[in-house]
């Protein structure tokens, strides 16, 4: 069964609309929702992962967490589920929460589109995580400095738009 999305307009209010995942091109005046997690430890370091080579985008990278969220859900329950799915890890009891939301206008594409940034702090340890097979091909407890390495050789994903939201 394909995933369904809600459709947004310019200012982010849901249409009351429906879409099929990936199905392009949109109107030009239509909108989907995606969320990232930058997930931290209370040392300092993140969790991130590596996409698996099969994917048709993006193939290779480094990222943090995250995906659309599905027609129904709030922001916030799709980065908790997506962080879940993806890591292993339930981060529903870790602080913080909300940190920024951007959006693109891709008009040659026809996918127009919002990121909700989280950022979460919390305890866990290497042995918690469990990757969703076919989605990561593994993961690294990164420091700052390793993460804008990767950040500047174009190695991560969204990290230009994404990069305030390490700094803790």
């Amino acid at each position: 069964m394909a995933e369904i999305w809600d459709i947004y307009d310019e200012n982010k209010r849901v249409t009351g609309r429906t879409m099929e995942r990936d199905v392009f091109p949109m109107a030009p005046e239509d909108f989907h929702l995606s969320v990232l997690a930058v997930v931290a430890r209370k040392d300092g370091k993140f969790l991130i992962t590596k996409r698996v080579m099969t994917k048709p985008w993006a193939a290779g990278l480094w990222e943090v967490s995250g995906g659309a969220v599905q027609a129904g859900e709030t922001s916030k329950d799709a980065v908790l589920r997506e962080v879940k799915e993806e890591t292993g890890l339930d981060v529903s009891g870790f602080q913080g929460g909300f940190f920024s939301s951007y959006k693109r206008i891709n008009s040659e594409e026809g996918n127009n589109y919002f990121v909700d940034i989280y950022r979460f702090v919390g305890d866990f340890t290497e042995e918690d995580i469990v990757l969703q097979e076919g989605e990561t091909d593994g993961f690294r407890i990164a420091t700052l400095e390793e993460i804008k390495e990767l950040g500047e050789q174009d190695l991560f994903l969204h990290y230009q738009s994404i990069k305030e939201a390490f700094l803790l």
